[in-house]
């Protein structure tokens, strides 16, 4: 299948169930049917090539006596009869229990899907009335029928493309904030470009969302090392170890779609929910944080937490500053800077604001206070600034900031304006593989050209006062920088915050300074 026919038959799909559903919705009841359908044809496959292989009774015999014994080694996932594709097509009656209850089934025979699979009520009401009525069911198990899943059939990346085509689709028609749980995919691809994951590596994602940017890293492997399969697909082949994937994810219905995208992917990946910020879910024995070759993330720009969460934390992940309360990001790459082991590298996205806000202001400033502390150590390896309106839930353009324990080139920090490498695109601009293949070729290379990037000193960064804005070392003809309205309110709220914080230590000094007067006003 290719992804324009994809893309057709998801849009069909999501046709089927408009009206009783919400567009960003869709996602929610199509994808576990993917999903679903994906698993029943390749169980069908696997049996059609089990019966070739032992003849069609033997088969069968085999995979029940390994039921029987409660381990399954015949096929990847057992899927009960009721819940396979067939049978759910027959159905005429009930079918939004039947569908609920399939799923069901399928999480009892196969315990590493439960929580997965098995997340949607199909037959949920609300008002007294059904959500999705067994009518708008029916239409869409015909749509989803027109295109087999199995292993021959369609790339192992089909959920994840389905999963970002549904989610730009819903993020286009109703402008919501589509960015806090998806990256578009070709930055997630330059991002895995950066990092260029070697066999065997563990990979973490802090806030995964669906998993997509891992995803990346895993292509990226197979891309390097795969070799073809008798279909023509990539494979890994038995001699190249795989990443060691690992995630969390706030969001429970996200969580559960990042979990789909790595069985669809035949990846072994530990995927946790929960609050990466009050509660990492991957620690090593003492209690202390697990660490990792490779960080790839894009968490929630400039979102707030209380500075009790930084001044109270058990984990001493703060230790480079406090952020301040109107954006966590650099409480972020604190949390995974302690993530990352000896050798360890990351690339984050981020709000553009967070490799300039502060720098050049009088006084003391939270986040350039931060940056100066990572430049002093030396971590910073690269800041590549993107293009303006590549993110659904922003026109602001991002930065990839990339980390790097083991620097290659210490003491400089390679510097990318890559604002003008972009296509324009309806409604969003994207980068063609060109750009990509351009901004990795100056990293990888660590080149200075003219016009797209710059190589600066620790030296040069404290005199421009920490400020590592690319725009301002790398000029684009001659266009000046202007400050997105979002950017500007985190700057005010970061500048109300360092008043009212001067006002407090102001009040402390007086009342030190004249007792009397303040029993007085007590």
């Amino acid at each position: 299948m290719d992804i324009q026919t994809m893309e057709n038959w998801l849009w069909s799909a999501a046709c089927a169930i408009r009206g009783p559903v919400d567009a960003p919705k869709f996602k929610d009841y199509i994808l576990p049917l993917v999903f679903l359908k994906r698993l029943s044809d390749v169980f069908d496959d696997e049996i059609a090539r089990l019966s070739a292989k032992f003849g069609s009774e033997k088969a069968r015999k085999f995979l029940e006596d390994e039921r029987q014994r409660g381990k399954v080694t015949l096929v990847r996932f057992y899927i009960p009869e009721e819940a396979r594709w067939e049978a759910i097509r027959r159905q005429t009656v009930g079918l939004g229990q039947y569908l609920t209850d399939a799923m069901r089934a399928v999480a009892r025979e196969n315990p590493q899907l439960a929580g997965v699979i098995d997340m949607v009520d199909f037959n949920a009401t609300a008002a007294g009335q059904r959500i999705v009525s067994d009518e708008h069911l029916k239409a869409l198990i015909e749509v989803l029928s027109q295109h087999r899943l199995g292993l021959v059939d369609v790339e192992p990346d089909i959920l994840g493309r389905a999963y970002e085509y549904l989610l730009r689709k819903f993020a286009e028609g109703q402008g919501q904030s589509a960015g806090e749980f998806y990256t578009p995919r070709e930055v997630g691809l330059l991002m895995a470009r950066l990092l260029e994951p070697e066999p065997g590596m563990s990979v973490y994602d802090p806030a995964c969302g669906s998993g997509g940017l891992l995803i990346k890293c895993h292509l990226r492997l197979v891309e390097k090392y795969g070799q073809k399969d008798p279909s023509g697909h990539l494979q890994l082949p038995s001699t190249v170890a795989p990443l060691k994937v690992f995630g969390q994810e706030i969001n429970p219905a996200t969580f559960a779609i990042a979990r789909m995208n790595a069985f669809i992917h035949d990846i072994e990946a530990d995927i946790r929910p929960g609050d990466t910020m009050r509660q990492p879910a991957f620690r090593d024995g003492s209690g202390r944080l697990q660490t990792f070759d490779l960080i790839t993330a894009n968490p929630m720009w400039n979102q707030k937490f209380p500075q009790e969460l930084y001044e109270n934390d058990p984990f001493g992940r703060f230790r480079y500053g406090v952020p301040p309360s109107s954006s966590a990001d650099w409480g972020w790459l604190q949390h995974m800077l302690a993530s990352l082991n000896e050798r360890g590298r990351m690339a984050v996205v981020l709000d553009t604001g967070a490799v300039s806000r502060g720098s050049g202001n009088q006084g003391s400033n939270r986040e350039r206070d931060i940056r100066k502390a990572f430049v002093e150590a030396d971590l910073i390896e690269a800041v590549i600034l993107l293009p303006e309106n590549l993110f659904y839930n922003t026109t602001a353009p991002g930065v990839i900031l990339v980390i790097n324990r083991q620097k290659r080139h210490p003491g400089e920090i390679l510097l990318i304006n890559a604002s003008q490498l972009f296509a324009k695109g309806r409604p969003k601009n994207y980068l063609t593989e060109e750009h990509i293949e351009t901004i990795a070729e100056v990293y990888h290379r660590w080149e200075a050209r003219q016009g797209l990037s710059a190589i600066i000193t620790r030296e040069e960064a404290a005199r421009n006062d920490y400020n590592l804005s690319p725009s301002r070392y790398v000029s684009t003809n001659g266009k000046e920088e202007t400050l997105p309205l979002e950017e500007a309110l985190v700057r005010l709220e970061e500048a109300e915050e360092e008043r009212a914080q001067a006002e407090r230590a102001l009040r402390e000094v007086l009342r030190a300074l004249f007792p009397s007067e303040a029993a007085r006003e007590a």
